[in-house]
């Protein structure tokens, strides 16, 4: 195939994959293993090209693994579990605008086929199918397909019926209240791979500061919510949105008077709430609430910036330590005609002053004051506020000390004293109240609040289960190393999670089949299910019992009486592959997924079996945004492949940026990448086509030679560290770069020439098979006759080893370099070059400097010791000054290589390359040399290694 047709080539060895059953992996002989995972994909929608970077990574590394002589796993299944596939389904019924227009625009649905997405198996079996199956084949991923499985089969619910008796039998499962994100659409919980917005939201608990009052001539408790209970001794007046709905609520027994959406937030928190009455917040304006803690009664001013969505939609204000606070309070000040507008009298706003309850060093008596006059902000509306504000929450609560009216908490800094100053109120005037950090959105489309369910959850608050997944999190090998760190965090900060929906696809929990599992929970040890999804088939679904799992895992002895012989048989396939060597996952899965994977696999395997690695990838931006599905801001793996090739799709997107960095598909990059492969395929097939050639070497091949060696020790070292982007630019790139030097050097149709370019492109082409293994294989077959795959990863060829060689070729580089820069800044056409190598006596101060070290008045010291030398004056001071440097810039290994070489020789051996290259007569002198012409005094200026030019 001389033309480079990728559509041709590609499909050729897709067939031909297929059809030889090639990545399908079954225990063999003693072969060392290689297991790689990489997250199921969720088919709720289609496969972008972001997913395709998640997929080849791992790849890339098990096709490495191949080469270097493993057998390997790389299997995939597809998760289907929750409500999220259910809503889609919904909506395309519901006909919403927005659902039909990504299926047909973006996922290029055609009408006819829609139909066939109505049902939720229907529309995941079309996206498995016809989008991230085809992708993926598309690339040239080299799984076994005969693994595949999705979640909702009755054979792997089995296996995750058996995984949550374990936990509940060990007890790492219970049942209670507990606090979970709630869909108020869906009426369910739900979690991470449910929600739209504010995947990162935090459960956040207010205390709520139980103001009195009266409304229409009843007492009423006001509460207010806060995240800093210790100011309410700075309570000025309060706030309240007077166009928002509020209610009055019997909560538990007492009246509360909070907005409408807060009465339904408190009665989903486990809360006895019956609404009596309805106001607008415009009936609580003007008047005054009495502070529990204080007595004061302060005044309620109306405020557009109240969120009647947030918390209990009323809150206090507190000036003198909040900035938003104070300027809200100087701008209801200046404005007399809202405050008369609902009968408050401008002059008692204008009495309110701010109350300091706290001492910080760095501000003024009023810090809030002092905060935002430091700043020079006078308007809420200011974007620094923000910034200013968190500052001084920080500086308060690390180094605020209470004022002497906190009695027994006087004198207390906040961080020490803040909880048990809010346990000393509570249950008197403070209760509390969960809300979010952030606003959360489901998938579906409906709020999600929190809400405290009688659910079971996983305790992963266990302290014994903590330290198991710490040991997990000590053995692992973490890629890049800094994830470690997140990974303890997360252990130590987890505690229980509620593990179960009310519907959805998956797996019902055993005990209770009103409630299914839900997808995070599901999802952590199904890389056990890859090792015998193939083979369980064969086994009846109501023969898939606890005992049969305990077999398969544990072995003969964790059952009572004869254990199933297919269990055993399966246990040996489980027990070739396990433990999971690398699971290739995204960042932001390591707070959940990927710490979850950890803590399940440490309870319920032997250490043996626990995960030995981890690479997290960053995420995908198109063009410089962030891909959105939703916004047809995506590029589909499809379109990509039939525009530039899988070669050229998987090259780029491994070259970008290594796996963990955030990359950018830019569609004229891609296309500079087809044009560097085409130009790839074009050279190596001039290769291919020409004679052998024969081993006799020149000066150009050992070099070509030996930093085709320190290619393979790179490539190979950056392999084994998932680095794709270092492994990629070595073997393509780099190499390139050397090739291009090559081909000015040596005559490329001399018979050694010949054999080493054959012999470069073999190593070079095993190098880049696992990125783009279409190309490479195909070359491969054609030069040696065999598929790169079928080669052995090349390894470092000693008789090509050599320092010297890559020595003397990088002076000649530097030569030429220095003479092109004269050339360039003389503008001048040379007839002569005149290189000058240094004086004996120069090597003689080199050897002084690496003897005594970078101290330069040590090396002065010795040097003037010699009467010889001495003589030179300056001249030895200058010299000495600019070794130091030199050896400075070099290893030792580097150094003892310069060494060895006669650097007049190297010069003169390559002055017939610097004669063709610049169409001019070349002379090579010593400087200090009987025959040496210098008609420009030129020659003193060589300095070891550093020769002197002169052009004319």
């Amino acid at each position: 195939m001389s033309e480079y047709d990728p559509q041709e080539l590609e499909s050729k060895w897709r067939s031909r994959w297929r059809e030889q059953g090639r990545y399908e992996a079954d225990p063999a002989g003693d072969e060392e293993t290689t297991f790689v995972t990489v997250p199921y994909p969720y088919p709720s929608g289609g496969m972008h090209i972001g997913h395709a970077r998640t997929y080849t990574v791992p790849d890339v590394y098990a096709r490495y693994r191949r080469l270097q002589g493993d057998n390997v796993l790389f299997p995939i299944a597809w998760h289907v579990t929750g409500t999220p596939i259910i809503g889609a389904v919904e909506r395309l019924k519901k006909g919403e605008e927005e659902q039909l227009d990504v299926l047909k625009n973006t996922y290029n649905v055609d009408e006819d086929t829609l139909q066939d997405l109505e049902t939720p198996m229907g529309f995941a079996r079309h996206f498995i199918e016809e989008h991230y199956k085809k992708g993926m084949q598309d690339l040239g991923l080299s799984i076994d397909w005969r693994r595949e499985f999705t979640t909702n089969d009755d054979r792997y619910s089995k296996f995750i019926t058996w995984q949550y008796r374990t936990l509940k039998d060990r007890g790492l499962l219970e049942k209670g209240l507990h606090p979970v994100k709630y869909c108020t659409n869906e009426d369910q919980p739900v979690t991470t791979h449910d929600i739209l917005e504010g995947e990162e939201a935090e459960f956040q608990e207010y205390t709520l500061v139980e103001f009195g009052a009266e409304i229409d001539g009843a007492a009423v408790t006001v509460p207010m919510a806060t995240l800093r209970p210790e100011t309410v001794r700075g309570v000025t007046n309060a706030y309240i949105d007077p166009d928002a709905d509020y209610v009055v609520a019997e909560v538990d027994g007492e009246f509360w008077f909070v907005s409408a959406q807060a009465a339904r937030k408190l009665e989903l928190q486990g809360r006895d709430v019956e609404v009596r009455y309805e106001y607008s917040g415009e009936a609580l304006v003007g008047e005054t609430v009495t502070n529990p803690v204080t007595g004061d009664d302060v005044l309620v001013l109306p405020a557009g910036f109240v969120d009647a969505d947030n918390a209990t939609g009323v809150v206090m204000s507190v000036p003198a330590h909040s900035p938003d606070d104070y300027l809200a309070l100087q701008e209801a000040k200046a404005d007399d005609a809202r405050m008369e507008q609902y009968g408050i009298d401008p002059a008692a706003v204008d009495a309110i002053e701010p109350i300091p309850i706290l001492d910080i060093e760095g501000y003024g008596e009023i810090p809030a004051k002092s905060a935002v006059e430091d700043a020079g902000i006078e308007s809420s509306e200011d974007p620094a506020l923000k910034e200013v504000t968190q500052d001084l929450y920080n500086a308060e609560f690390h180094s605020g000390e209470l004022h002497d009216d906190y009695g027994e908490f006087a004198g207390g800094v906040v961080e020490d004293v803040r909880d048990e100053f809010k346990a000393a109120y509570l249950g008197e005037a403070f209760d509390t109240m969960q809300e979010f950090s952030e606003e959360v959105v489901c998938r579906c489309g409906g709020d999600v609040e929190v809400a405290k369910q009688d659910t079971w959850f996983l305790r992963y608050n266990d302290q014994d289960w903590k330290q198991k997944a710490h040991d997990a999190v000590a053995q692992l090998d973490a890629i890049p190393d800094n994830t470690r760190e997140q990974y303890d965090h997360t252990v130590d900060w987890l505690n229980e999670w509620p593990c179960i929906r009310n519907y959805g696809l998956g797996t019902r929990l055993p005990w209770d089949e009103d409630f299914v599992i839900e997808p995070l929970s599901d999802s952590t040890i199904y890389m056990a299910y890859y090792t015998i999804a193939h083979r369980i088939s064969d086994v009846p679904v109501e023969d898939l019992t606890q005992e049969f799992f305990d077999a398969l895992f544990y072995g003969a002895d964790a059952v009572e009486g004869d254990a199933p012989e297919q269990a055993l048989e399966l246990r040996e396939e489980w027990d070739y592959w396990y433990p999971v060597d690398y699971r290739c996952s995204a960042n932001d899965l390591v707070n959940n997924h990927l710490t979850f994977f950890l803590f399940h696999h440490a309870e319920l395997f032997d250490p043996d079996n626990w995960p030995e690695g981890i690479t997290v990838m960053g995420m995908g931006l198109l063009e410089g945004e962030k891909m959105s599905s939703s916004k047809g801001h995506v590029v589909l793996p499809g379109e990509a492949i039939s525009n530039y090739g899988a070669d050229t799709v998987r090259f780029f997107l491994m070259n970008s940026a290594e796996p963990w960095q955030d990359y950018d598909w830019r569609d004229d990059q891609v296309e500079t990448t087809q044009d560097q492969l085409q130009r790839f395929w074009r050279r190596a097939q001039e290769v291919v086509d020409g004679p052998a050639g024969e081993k006799d070497l020149a000066q150009a091949d050992r070099w070509l030679l030996a930093r085709l060696q320190e290619t393979v020790d790179t490539v190979t070292e950056a392999m084994e560290n998932f680095e794709t982007r270092t492994a990629s630019q070595a073997a393509f790139y780099n190499l390139e770069e050397d090739l291009r030097w090559y081909r000015r050097r040596r005559d490329l149709d001399a018979p050694g020439a010949r054999w080493t370019q054959r012999r470069v492109l073999e190593t070079r082409l095993k190098l880049l098979a696992p990125f783009t293994p279409f190309m490479a294989n195909e070359l491969h077959e054609e030069l040696a006759g065999e598929p790169a795959e079928d080669a052995a990863w090349p390894a470092v060829d000693d008789e090509f080893v050599d320092e010297s060689v890559l020595v003397e070729e990088r002076l000649v580089e530097d030569l030429t370099a220095d003479v092109n820069d004269i050339v360039d800044v003389t503008d001048t056409d040379p007839d002569v070059i005149r290189v000058y190598a240094a004086a004996e006596w120069k090597y003689d101060v080199l050897d002084t400097v690496r003897e005594v070290g970078s101290n330069v008045g040590q090396v002065m010291s010795e040097v003037m010791s010699d009467p010889d030398l001495r003589e030179k004056g300056n001249t030895v001071n200058d010299l000495a000054q600019d070794l130091v440097e030199f050896v400075r810039e070099r290893d030792a290994e580097s150094l003892d290589a310069l060494e060895s070489v006669d650097e007049r020789s190297v010069y003169e051996a390559a002055a017939d390359f610097l004669g063709r290259e610049f169409d001019a007569d070349v002379e090579v002198y010593a400087e200090d040399g009987d025959d040496v012409v210098d008609p420009a005094d030129k020659a003193d200026r060589a300095q070891p290694y550093r020769p002197a030019v002169h052009i004319e």
